[in-house]
């Protein structure tokens, strides 16, 4: 699963406290004849640079700030393109991951190429996914699909770029369009990485354990190295009152990894059993 980037495995000890910042929406009972809940988001049109406002490193605002009046009076599309890169890496190492794919966008607009729309769409999902306010997450799930939908057009079969355009849509006021679209994954893919984890989440946020138990056994039988997977099987496991399988589970966790976070989280899960 890449992005990302997308997913701390845990904050805090007995709360999965990163499900909560999902769209609160029920996923399935049989694959989705459940209700959904969604509260209403609409893109704002304001320019990604008023929608946050986080400082900026001291030791950082010079380097950007020269950058940036390079970027204004550079001619060269090529040019423009490595400092928009440059910019754009300085910003992720700041965490503004907005920033960061406001400037790729505008190497793309300039570019016009399937890997500079597929970079901005990508930056826009990284920022999309760390996302807290309303309005923020609907712009920046807009411009995710803007641009990976570009690339979406020209190839179809990128199911991981239609799994990150589906995850946008589950966040918005039409959720069951995603939830719609992982399920066209993992039909046209039965062993999707990210269709399988995508589902298993939600089902786990919609408070259905044992369905989403299900989605992370198969997640693993086929991607054993996935530790977000394995973790939140457990998790699944313990929340569905499987405590046995919950607990060979957590074990199975704490021979995968020496990550002292994931190490507590689980030791605080097995305690508990």
């Amino acid at each position: 699963m890449k992005k990302s980037q997308i997913i701390i495995l845990i904050i805090g000890v007995i709360s999965i406290g990163v499900l909560f910042s999902l769209p609160r929406v029920v996923v399935d009972n049989d694959e989705g004849d459940a209700p959904i809940e969604s509260e209403e988001a609409q893109a704002s049109s304001k320019p990604v640079e008023e929608l946050h406002d986080a400082p900026i490193p001291a030791e950082a605002r010079e380097a950007l700030t020269s950058l940036a009046s390079q970027l204004e009076s550079e001619g060269n599309k090529e040019k423009f393109a490595v400092l928009a890169d440059t910019l754009a890496s300085l910003y992720t190492q700041i965490g503004k991951f907005d920033s960061a794919a406001f400037f790729l966008e505008q190497s793309a607009i300039r570019l016009e190429t399937l890997e500079s729309l597929e970079k901005t769409g990508n930056a826009y999902y990284e920022a999309f996914t760390f996302a807290l306010n309303e309005e923020k997450i609907a712009y920046l799930a807009d411009k995710t699909r803007v641009y990976l939908n570009k690339v979406l057009e020209k190839d179809p079969k990128r199911l991981d770029l239609k799994t990150k355009v589906a995850m946008t849509y589950v966040s918005s006021s039409n959720p069951m369009q995603g939830i719609t679209m992982l399920r066209e994954i993992l039909e046209e893919d039965p062993t999707n990485e990210d269709g399988l984890y995508n589902m298993g989440v939600l089902s786990m946020q919609s408070g259905q354990y044992k369905r989403a138990a299900e989605r992370f056994e198969e997640l693993v039988r086929y991607h054993p190295d996935n530790l977000q997977g394995q973790f939140y099987l457990g998790v699944s496991y313990f929340e569905s009152k499987q405590n046995n399988k919950a607990k060979k589970q957590f074990q199975e966790v704490q021979r995968m990894t020496t990550d002292p976070m994931v190490l507590a989280s689980v030791e605080s899960y097995l305690d508990k059993l």
